[in-house]
């Protein structure tokens, strides 16, 4: 909802604004403007990314327009199952988890926590590093430096996916001049016609111009930013796992490892101690 409100207000101030001043719709329509734009992005796109990038492009429209999605309810979600975890590697050893991370849909641990199951990334995530553990490498240096790797190359090709869009975002305004060139081009070969008919040809070619500085700066560009915003707050769900697993691996008591978890979660978005406490005492 918050992404379609932002198309239509952007949609609604440009067209309120011109009709305010007495500007006529019917000029802003060019077809042959909007293929010129809109194709040669579209080309433009393809070109400059490989087949792995644009097969990523779907998925990633998709998570620009939820956005960051992540609420505290989410976060004491994870921070409540590694609890669990934790008191029950610690009462029963690590091999107590395998059959709870071989098949986490059917875990009793991790049907508590359906906010926590439906995130996909973070299940494996988890699931792979307490296999690891299960394994026997329970040092925390090692796991420290796998995890990072992973959040880089993960970091990575986000950067890279949300970068092609921005990119995209920058090249429309120059693709508009190009449409909005070809029009003056196309008017000059009209110049014998009458002045009422040389100034909608006039029109017409301006338009390109401004429609590719509307979709870069009025969509295109938001939605890359959109994306940065959604992956930065799937980084940072990690990181609060990464915490936590660090922290136990340190030889901390299962309630220390989620305190230090607890605070890697933005502070907008932090359950209080008091909050956690109260939480982990309710549990079953």
């Amino acid at each position: 909802m918050r992404f379609w409100i932002g198309v239509a207000t952007v949609l609604a101030s440009v067209l309120l604004g011109y009709l305010i001043v007495g500007g006529h719709l019917a000029v802003l329509y060019q077809p042959a403007e909007f293929i010129i734009i809109l194709g040669s992005a579209v080309g433009s796109f393809i070109i400059s990314n490989s087949g792995k990038t644009l097969s990523h492009i779907g998925n990633a429209l998709t998570i620009a327009r939820k956005g960051a999605t992540y609420t505290q309810e989410d976060y004491l979600d994870s921070l409540l199952l590694q609890f669990t975890i934790f008191k029950l590697a610690r009462r029963k050893g690590m091999l107590s988890l395998e059959s709870h991370i071989d098949n986490p849909d059917e875990s009793p641990i991790f049907q508590q926590f359906p906010r926590f199951i439906k995130n996909i990334r973070a299940v494996n995530f988890l699931c792979d590093y307490i296999r690891i553990m299960t394994m026997g490498c329970e040092n925390p240096y090692q796991i420290e430096t796998l995890i990072d790797q992973e959040l880089d190359e993960l970091e990575n090709q986000n950067i890279h996916i949300s970068g092609a869009i921005q990119n995209l975002a920058d090249a429309t305004p120059a693709l508009g001049i190009v449409a909005a060139v070809l029009g003056v081009i196309h008017t000059m070969g009209s110049i014998d016609q009458p002045p009422a008919i040389l100034g909608r040809l006039i029109g017409g070619a301006l338009v390109g111009t401004f429609l590719g500085v509307l979709v870069s700066y009025g969509f295109v560009g938001p939605v890359a930013n959109s994306l940065k915003e959604a992956h930065a707050a799937d980084k940072g769900y990690l990181m609060v796992i990464r915490a936590g697993l660090l922290a136990y691996l340190n030889g901390q008591a299962p309630i220390i490892a989620v305190e230090f978890a607890r605070k890697n979660i933005d502070p907008f978005l932090r359950p209080s101690f008091s909050e956690l406490e109260k939480a982990t005492q309710e549990i079953k």
